[in-house]
């Protein structure tokens, strides 16, 4: 196969648009024999003859016009090439993979995709569920480009594998069966339901999550059932058979509000809340494509009923460990 050099057929075709050697030179800053030697060796690669005498002139050769043909096109390709390029230098085109726990993805993930796809069809994201603590590990190896994640699942700060960006403080709020006596009650507190029976799980972050924001209101909770997934914890509220923290994300993005069977409550002045916290690799920050997620997913952050961070945050007291019951996936 012959090789096909680029810079040679600009000079072929420089040389087709303008007619002659001396204004091919002009043209690409040359002097007319480098421009000969450039056409000269060409032909030598090509194997054909690209120029024949005409007077004192030269013309281009049947095979110079079929090679012309073909450089059109690629000369498009790599005007094309170059105008993606330019737009994955800023940003706009590319792939960033995500990785993400379930709630974070209907609530900040796919409406921070959708906005990316209105304003830069051409960067595309990749979506990977992962619980809560796995997408570190996801992001360690290379599997995602971004992981969210629950600030008690994250690495500390100082790991240096990771930088961490706040997104979001999500308040947990209060399932109670909707024929409960406080289900109406102003001002609710935590520390008013400290004789309930609750509804958590019997290990991992949301155990820990639970029994934390109690007893940070005065009280250890008696656990009535423990349940692993919002659904089911739902329907036993909804029973009667006890009452439930539940982020207000989850709430939202999954369940498009409570059961009507189910009182959510905010409490106003415990306000216990969860924090959302995206990582990427230490030194991708800088990623154009990368950077544009980051900013969709802060601008989605800002319109949830939760509140966004701008700061490093510190997750709950003593609910740092990352789970370690594959089972649950309250997330």
């Amino acid at each position: 196969m012959a090789d096909w050099d680029v810079r040679k057929l600009r000079v072929l075709r420089t040389l087709d648009e303008l007619g002659t050697v001396t204004a091919t030179a002009q043209a690409l800053r040359m002097t007319p024999s480098a421009v000969s030697q450039q056409l000269s060796g060409l032909a030598k690669q090509l194997d054909v003859p690209l120029l024949e005498a005409h007077g004192r002139r030269v013309r281009l050769t049947d095979a110079a016009r079929l090679v012309l043909r073909h450089t059109e096109e690629v000369f498009a390709q790599l005007e094309r090439a170059e105008a993606e390029l330019a737009g994955y230098r800023r940003g706009e085109s590319g792939r960033v993979r995500v990785g993400a726990f379930s709630t974070a993805i209907p609530a900040l993930v796919v409406p921070a995709a959708q906005r990316l796809r209105r304003r830069h069809p051409a960067l595309e994201v990749r979506v990977h569920q992962a619980e809560a603590a796995e997408a570190y590990e996801l992001l360690a190896r290379g599997t995602v480009d971004l992981a969210l994640s629950l600030a008690a699942h994250a690495p500390p700060a100082r790991d240096p594998k990771f930088t961490r960006v706040p997104l979001l403080a999500d308040p947990l709020d209060v399932a109670l069966p909707a024929r409960h006596p406080l289900a109406a009650a102003p001002d609710l507190r935590l520390a008013d339901l400290a004789g309930e029976g609750w509804i958590y799980g019997s290990s991992g972050p949301w155990s820990e999550i639970t029994t934390v924001a109690c007893q940070a209101a005065g009280f250890v909770p008696e656990q009535a059932h423990a349940a692993a997934d919002w659904p089911s914890i739902l329907a036993l509220v909804a029973a009667g058979m006890g009452v439930a923290l539940v982020p207000r994300m989850a709430m939202a993005a999954e369940y498009g509000g409570a059961d009507p069977a189910v009182a959510v409550r905010v409490l106003r002045a415990d306000r216990p809340c969860r924090h959302v916290v995206a990582a990427v690799r230490k030194g991708a920050e800088g990623a154009p494509g990368l950077a544009r997620v980051l900013d969709a997913l802060h601008a989605v952050a800002a319109t949830r009923p939760g509140r966004p961070t701008a700061k490093r945050i510190a997750p709950l007291p003593g609910v740092a460990r990352a789970d370690k019951d594959k089972n649950v996936q309250l997330n």
